[in-house]
């Protein structure tokens, strides 16, 4: 029976490890998250037809698209098609709409013995062909990193090298100022976050966001396949699995309806893979 003392030498086989500055920045993220009002939308999206177009693209050209790269696409099509979606508070009496949407996305890498998460943002991803993201997130994956710094594929200013190596209370007092700052958010983070964690982990259902720093963000899961009814006749398809997570505060369920079906339609119709020189 445990009487609420015991001595090291009873506890056996564990190793002490840092919290490192990786995991307190997480642990400061995942906080602004509990501070929103947030709404999810949990989405199957037929991909079946867009996965064929890849590998039919694969085959012939000899180059791999990106289907993360396809997603930010079709992600950033619906949100210009649907701004309400790629905005922020700005002060305590605006919001502020942009037109670019900038995708904040994390690439994960192996550094000193651990894989760990590094952000990039693909700027104007609504201006980029399917082409251009898939290059950028390869170029990303191929890029020397540097232990110090915890984004990839951009240079840092004084000011933003000096937030990445601040103490974690230095941190939390700047995020407190920039918290309703909508055009220091889009300058340095983007305006719509996604990560695809069903690709990393090989896993076939859903994951649920806490909703970060961004207004919206975009969770991918993994694709299952299932049967479904395609020209009055049962075949398997294959499904993937996505949360849309917005910020009830600024966008309301009706407009988050309307971007899911749009971003449904896109993704179903293969946009951007049509375009492609096969």
């Amino acid at each position: 029976m445990f009487n609420g003392r015991f001595t090291m030498g009873e506890v056996d086989g564990y190793t002490f490890k840092p919290f490192s500055r990786q995991r307190q920045n997480i642990s400061l993220v995942a906080a602004e998250g509990w501070r929103k009002h947030s709404i999810h939308a949990m989405v199957e999206l037929d991909v079946t037809d867009a996965r064929k177009l890849i590998r039919k693209y694969r085959d012939k050209i000899g180059k791999k698209i990106s289907f993360t790269g396809w997603l930010i696409k079709c992600v950033a099509q619906a949100v210009s098609e649907h701004k309400e979606l790629n905005s922020f508070r700005q002060g305590r009496r605006k919001i502020v709409v942009f037109d670019d949407v900038d995708i904040g996305i994390p690439v994960e890498r192996f550094i000193e013995g651990e894989y760990r998460p590094m952000g990039h943002v693909i700027r104007k991803a609504n201006e980029k062909t399917v082409e251009e993201i898939s290059e950028e997130i390869r170029s990303l994956q191929q890029e020397e990193v540097d232990a110090s710094r915890e984004v990839l594929g951009q240079k840092l200013s004084f000011f933003e090298r000096f937030i990445l190596n601040a103490p974690l209370f230095v941190k939390r007092f700047l995020l407190s100022l920039v918290r309703n700052n909508g055009i220091f958010k889009k300058k340095h983070l983007g305006t719509v976050g996604l990560t695809s964690v069903g690709s990393a982990a090989g896993i076939d259902s859903w994951v649920l966001p806490l909703g970060g720093v961004f207004t919206t963000l975009i969770a991918v899961g993994g694709i299952k396949k299932k049967p479904a009814v395609v020209d009055d006749k049962v075949k398997v398809r294959e499904y993937l699995h996505v949360v849309v997570t917005v910020d009830h505060d600024l966008v309301d369920g009706a407009p988050l309806a309307r971007f899911v079906s749009r971003f449904n339609d896109l993704v179903e119709s293969g946009y951007g893979l049509d375009r492609l020189e096969m």
